[in-house]
């Protein structure tokens, strides 16, 4: 199964087949679904009108021998009225009657005791079929008191004629017996008393060959009940006059089948869809005419749908055969339509193994697949300039690097390298880290030595990249060349904007500090261009106080304000660009400078103020605070302690 699903996920061929097929295949399962359901019904009432025709032809054919036993009866009563006292007459009317009758069982004249004096007690004119003779007695006797039967008493008590229920009819003369059904008439007198009952017989076993004989279908069969419910005719002669239809309800509840034999013993009419010994089954019913008795015919569903059934089967399998074949050939059609798909996959395979020069094949198609053909030969085309323009800028990217890696040499070249320590300066050191956010930034700092005095700025250009590192390099050449000549740093920012601004095509600025520390007083003179206020960690840790300028490089006319204060002994300036304030984490949130001054702080509780220590702590609560996070700016930081007491 697992080769066959491989195999299926593999072959596109196979795949577009079956959708094709099983699509067909829904659409023929919802047509033939209701065709057969239409056909289905339309059989179930072709079964129902055929099972009613018979049944009402054969319940009209038992009700014409039911009524010419009636006429008959009525024909000869008419006549024993006429002689009511001539005995051998009777004998010779209950002959007759069998004689124009030959499907009669049997008929008897009797009258009531001592009727004829010269007979004795009883008198019955009694004649019977016998193979192909009919026999006449005088059936009375006391072996055989007829007028205590319930034919003779039916008649006689209900004073008009009536049918039997079948009974038991005993041949005194033969001792046989047959099971028939009698329709009884009172014989009267001139003054209406009933003087005898004629009894004219039909046998049962006639009655059951021709309803037997009833058969819509090979396995169908008809049944024949009583007024009570009693089996006079089945399949299963076991039952006749031995059970009814109610008898296997007892052990095992049926109620669809005590609701027929109810019906059929009120006499309706109808059909009813049962199960019956295991079976679906159609039960059509009909009384008998005035016998109170009523007819059954009982039709198997597996009769009734034979054909039918061998018909869906033989279209089911000609549907799947004809979709099994529809699958063969569309898989084949479409397995050759697709075969050019193979050979583009594999050149196509070669293609991405590097071997752009292959040659792809011209199916000269104008479908989908040709145009396909021809958009992988402009594809390859393409890649192969692709890949020739991918080497070129590659070898440019490489050179780029190159110029890079240099410039950020050059850059980091131009910054002081030796910082000031205990060991070799008394009164300040000094400590300096910058971090670019691409391989050269914008941010700047320095510090030299002039006439006793320490001269430092740190800035932040605007921008990233080569655009700031240049500007950067600018600005820092522009301060060293000033400020050899001038010792006020409001004077010294003032020639940096005038002389950026008027080279600034580009529009970039720079944010800037200035400061100038006396190193023999602690007197710093300062100015401030539009850059993040120092902190000073000495006895507490607290913002230096700036005045706003705008950055340098906008306005040539702006002019810039001076300040100053005084640095006690022991005090840290720590300086810094906005890439320490606005680092940000994964989730976007600022280092800001509340967290500054916390870690400016704890080192202040720690007296580790001096430079180098500082900065390693800052940057570690950086990186700490920014996790995973990219560095999204420049990162540039400078600490200057002043150490040399006053005296």
């Amino acid at each position: 199964m697992r080769r066959l699903l491989d195999y299926i996920r593999r072959k596109l061929s196979v795949r577009v087949s079956l959708w094709v097929v099983l699509f067909a295949a829904l659409i023929f399962i919802a047509a033939l679904g209701f065709l057969f359901y239409q056909a289905r019904e339309a059989v179930r009432q072709e079964a129902v009108n055929r099972a009613t025709q018979i049944l009402d032809k054969t319940s009209l054919q038992v009700e014409s021998i039911l009524n010419r036993v009636e006429v008959a009866t009525e024909m000869t009563g008419w006549l024993v009225t006429r002689h009511p006292d001539v005995p051998d007459s009777m004998l010779v009317y209950s002959r007759g009657m069998l004689k124009n009758n030959p499907d009669f069982f049997n008929c008897s004249i009797a009258f009531e005791p001592y009727h004829f004096k010269g007979w004795g007690r009883y008198f019955s004119a009694y004649s019977k079929h016998e193979a192909d003779s009919i026999r006449t007695i005088q059936g009375g006797s006391d072996n055989y008191q007829y007028f205590y039967m319930d034919w003779y008493l039916m008649a006689k008590l209900l004073d008009r004629p009536c049918w039997t229920e079948p009974y038991m009819d005993l041949d005194v003369p033969t001792n046989t017996s047959e099971m028939v059904s009698s329709y009884c008439m009172p014989i009267k007198d001139d003054e209406g008393q009933v003087i005898g009952v004629i009894n004219t017989s039909l046998s049962l076993s006639w009655l059951s060959r021709t309803i037997s004989a009833v058969k819509p279908y090979p396995n169908s069969y008809s049944i024949m009940i009583g007024r009570g419910g009693t089996f006079f005719v089945h399949p299963d002669p076991s039952k006749i006059t031995r059970q009814t239809i109610f008898t296997q309800t007892i052990e095992r509840p049926d109620t669809a089948l005590v609701a027929l034999g109810q019906a059929m013993r009120h006499g309706e009419e109808g059909m009813k869809r049962m199960k019956l010994d295991g079976e679906d089954c159609h039960v059509f019913y009909k009384p008998l005419g005035k016998t109170g008795c009523s007819m059954a015919i009982v039709c198997p569903e597996s009769d009734i749908f034979s054909g039918f059934d061998r018909l869906r089967h033989a279209i089911m399998m000609i549907v799947v055969a004809g979709l099994l074949l529809m699958l063969y050939f569309f898989i084949r059609i479409i397995t050759r339509e697709l075969s050019p798909l193979n050979r583009l996959a594999k050149e196509a395979e070669t293609i991405a193994s590097g071997q752009f020069d292959a040659e792809l094949p011209d199916f000269r198609r104008e479908d989908e697949i040709g145009q396909l053909s021809h958009s992988f030969g402009n594809m390859q085309r393409s890649l192969v300039k692709y890949i020739d323009e991918l080497k070129d800028t590659t070898a440019q990217k490489a050179s780029i690097e190159r110029d890079l890696h240099i410039a950020s040499g050059i850059q980091m070249g131009m910054l002081p390298k030796s910082f000031p320590s205990g060991d070799d300066r008394d009164d300040v050191r000094i400590f300096a880290s910058l971090t670019p956010a691409k391989d050269v930034g914008g941010d700047l700092f320095d510090f030299y030595f002039r006439d006793g005095k320490l001269f430092f700025c740190i800035g932040d250009v605007s921008g990233k990249g080569i655009p700031a590192s240049l500007f950067m390099a600018v600005t820092r050449s522009v301060f060293r060349t000033v400020s050899a000549r001038e010792s006020m740093p409001d004077r010294i920012m003032d020639s940096l904007n005038k002389t950026l601004a008027e080279m600034n095509e580009t529009n970039m600025f720079v944010t800037l500090f200035i400061g100038v520390l006396d190193l023999d007083t602690g007197n710093m003179r300062y100015c401030n261009a539009g850059h993040d206020a120092p902190l000073l960690v000495g006895a507490g840790v607290g913002t230096l106080p700036c005045d706003s300028n705008i950055p340098v490089g906008f306005m040539p006319e702006w002019e810039y304000t001076r300040q100053e204060a005084d640095i006690y002994t022991g005090t840290t300036i720590f300086l810094f660009t906005d890439g320490l304030t606005e680092a940000e984490d994964s989730g976007h949130n600022l280092f800001d400078m509340r967290r500054v001054t916390e870690v400016a702080t704890d080192a202040l509780a720690r007296q580790e103020q001096e430079p180098r220590r500082i900065i390693a702590l800052m940057t570690d609560a950086v990186h700490q605070f920014v996790g995973d996070a990219g560095q999204s700016d420049d990162l540039t930081m400078m600490a200057i302690q002043f150490i040399k007491k006053l005296g």
